[in-house]
């Protein structure tokens, strides 16, 4: 229960400075590359590196975790006889795999047809939500809630697996920063992108707390799987009702939305190495676009290729349950990473004369202070969320092989990082290339 003030919580301190800023910066340098851009222009070439890297490299981890989550609701399309196949190891990594390379060669092909994909999933995550509330408010109506509701329960309690949940819900909300790139295509953003903006905040945390209210309502806390808890919920709720195909549209409809989750991400974020290979800190290959489709396919490959890898390794000694909190912890860390640096630009870009010269610029109400409460507290957020997802949760087997994992594989994707940065840079003063 105490996850319905933290989902509140997590709107107030890091949705809506995150908003503000992502709006002022996206508006004043809307050069696609979005936090590259906004890091080099505020800290310079190898900075702007570290932070197009770090949001490049952390969906090699979010990945695996999406394809596990999004495989195992697809078990709950057969309905409460195939619900046992969201622990099965072989269904989880053998689907997986199908589901990316679904989402990746659709959108090597072009975006034209990629997009058909990401608009799909965008139905298949609200229409899912509005049919789980609404078995949960049915079964309510006939024999009550399993969870009871009170105030107290609901505020936050700081234990082990709450510590560890906290910076997923921040992570939750990220996605905002990939607005920047239809900056230049958006028509009066100065209007737009705040409504948009704010819009979608509202919406995003009404839908996440009516989902868990709807999870409680049919499922003990305690039993509910991290992977896939909302369709175990929905399916041992239609299957009460009697309702069990309510159960199977859900599962199909959710599988199609988190796909196109995975397709919109790779259509977005594998244009940051895009952008940084044509400056030739990466190799080469990274800048290349298909000859044909014409989008960043060396990138959506690389990105697709490392996922696989880790995917299987995550695997090792662990149930899926560890196995995909490693993931997504390693996923939260390297996401937080450029964010530190756009909070941080924001604030040192305040000076700068294009600030009040632009007028197409949004810029973040309040002046200096203004600008230094929505970086200070989106600093503060992600930097706390870092430090806390290195703590494995309560019921981790082994705890020093969680972290050993967790700290091998976000230490060493960044050092990956800096080594083909100092590469690059080597080979661009000896004037070898460019």
């Amino acid at each position: 229960q105490s996850s319905i003030s933290l989902w509140i919580l997590a709107a107030v301190l890091f949705f809506v400075p995150t908003a503000f800023v992502v709006v002022e910066l996206s508006t004043r340098f809307p050069e696609e590359g979005g936090l590259y851009v906004w890091t080099k222009e505020a800290f310079g070439d190898f900075h702007g590196f570290v932070a197009g890297w770090t949001y490049w490299i952390y969906t090699v981890f979010y990945f695996p975790g999406l394809l596990l989550a999004s495989t195992a609701m697809t078990a709950y399309v057969g309905g409460a006889g195939t619900a046992w196949l969201a622990e099965s190891r072989t269904f989880l990594l053998v689907g997986s795999f199908a589901m990316l390379f679904v989402a990746v060669f659709l959108n090597i092909i072009g975006l034209h047809i990629g997009k058909w994909l990401q608009n799909a999933g965008g139905v298949g995550t609200y229409v899912p939500l509005l049919m789980i509330v609404g078995v949960a408010v049915l079964l309510w109506s006939r024999q009550g809630s399993v969870t009871h509701f009170t105030l107290g329960a609901m505020l936050p309690h700081w234990n082990w697996d709450t510590v560890n949940f906290w910076p997923q819900l921040a992570f939750a909300f990220g996605g905002l920063e990939l607005v920047s790139a239809m900056s230049e295509e958006v028509k009066n953003p100065q209007r737009t992108f705040p409504r948009a903006i704010f819009a979608s905040g509202a919406l995003i945390a009404l839908m996440y707390i009516a989902g868990t209210v709807a999870v409680l309502m049919m499922l003990p806390s305690e039993t509910v799987d991290p992977k896939s808890g909302v369709f175990q919920a929905m399916t041992q709720g239609a299957t009460a009702l009697r309702m069990a195909a309510a159960g199977v549209v859900a599962a199909l409809l959710v599988t199609v939305g988190n796909a196109g989750g995975v397709g919109s991400t790779v259509a977005g974020v594998a244009r940051i190495p895009f952008i940084v290979g044509i400056d030739r800190y990466l190799p080469a290959p990274f800048g290349k676009i298909h000859p044909r489709w014409k989008t960043p396919y060396i990138s959506i490959l690389v990105q697709a290729g490392i996922s696989g890898v880790i995917l299987l390794v995550a695997q090792i000694s662990e149930n899926m349950r560890g196995a995909y909190q490693i993931l997504v912890d390693a996923a939260t860390i390297l996401y937080f990473i450029p964010f530190i640096y756009m909070y941080a630009a924001a604030i040192k870009l305040y000076a700068r004369p294009d600030r009040r010269e632009n007028r197409s610029a949004v810029i973040i109400p309040g002046g200096k202070f203004g600008v230094c409460l929505a970086g200070g507290l989106g600093l503060l957020v992600v930097g706390v969320g870092i430090v806390l997802s290195f703590i494995p949760p309560g019921d981790t087997a082994s705890k020093f092989l969680f972290e050993t994992k967790l700290v091998a594989g976000t230490v060493l994707s960044v050092l990956l990082g800096l080594v083909l940065y100092y590469r690059g840079a080597r080979q661009k003063s000896a004037g070898q290339i460019g």
